[in-house]
């Protein structure tokens, strides 16, 4: 049986109708939507990142406020322009780029950042609400990795799950995403001893390593749905953390480029729209 491939802009389609409608219905109440983009230093992802995020939200009828401080400015300063930020009527949503310059303490920076403005899952209380079940507003690439696996129609319930990664922003999150879906989930890291036999027994692999084709074919069981969030650039072109050879294995993946990345830029449009 062909593999079904995962693609995700027809994920974010369906997002970006429900948004639009949002977005145009508050500016018929005379509030422009604007998301807060805050960027420090010059590190070169972070601001494509930005740009795209700026282009997304205008072509959703909402404004970014860009803010953006040389590689010099100290955590003082930084975190001093995010409580400006979270005092600001017009501003509904805030993010700031990471990673930090490494004299900034990222998390403190996350932290400053109101709950009720938080569009990524960076204040500790919105990150303990998801941990605890009591909220689904985890960080955007674990929510892109659910709402793809919900669209396609990938049963979670009794799955033995693999998650490669145990990042703050995916593995752990994506992992008690899948914990409420009732799926079984088993975390892996670099000091995983059986990695090879544990993801082969599973029905689902989240991919959030980081390393390019980490996961090879003979790690993945005939039928295996597999969710690859990696990006990584091997010389002119992007590739996931799964290695492209294992997708004739699978029942279902996500591709990449194309993938997890196209929907979780919508789904900071989400978080920013989630209370109108």
């Amino acid at each position: 049986m062909e593999s079904i491939v995962m693609r995700g802009k027809p994920v974010a389609d369906v997002y970006r109708e429900v948004i639009t409608e949002k977005i145009n219905a508050a500016k018929q109440r005379g509030l422009l939507v604007t998301l807060a983009i805050v960027v420090v230093g010059d590190d070169s992802a972070s601001h494509v990142y930005k740009d795209r995020l700026v282009k997304l939200i205008e072509s959703l009828g909402g404004a970014a406020k860009i803010i953006e401080l040389p590689a010099t400015a100290s955590e003082e300063e930084v975190i001093g322009v995010i409580k400006k930020l979270n005092r600001n009527r017009y501003v509904m949503g805030i993010l700031p780029m990471m990673p930090m310059p490494k004299h900034i303490n990222g998390a403190a920076v996350g932290a400053a950042v109101s709950a009720n403005k938080d569009v990524d899952c960076l204040n500790l209380q919105n990150a303990g609400d998801v941990f605890m079940g009591r909220s689904k507003w985890a960080a955007c690439t674990p929510r892109a990795c659910m709402a793809a696996l919900a669209h396609y129609g990938i049963e979670l319930d009794g799955k033995n799950v693999v998650v490669v990664g145990r990042s703050n922003v995916v593995g752990k999150p994506v992992a008690m995403l899948l914990l409420e879906k009732n799926a079984t989930v088993t975390i892996c890291h670099s000091h995983t001893k059986n990695l090879a036999e544990l993801l082969l027994a599973a029905d689902v692999i989240v991919a959030a390593v980081g390393k390019p084709c980490f996961v090879k074919p003979e790690m993945v069981k005939e039928g295996a749905v597999i969710v690859d969030v990696g990006i990584n650039s091997v010389g002119n072109k992007l590739v996931g953390d799964v290695d492209p050879a294992a997708y004739a294995k699978t029942a279902a993946y996500t591709p990449v480029p194309g993938g997890i990345g196209v929907i979780s830029n919508m789904m900071v449009m989400e978080c920013l729209t989630r209370n109108l």
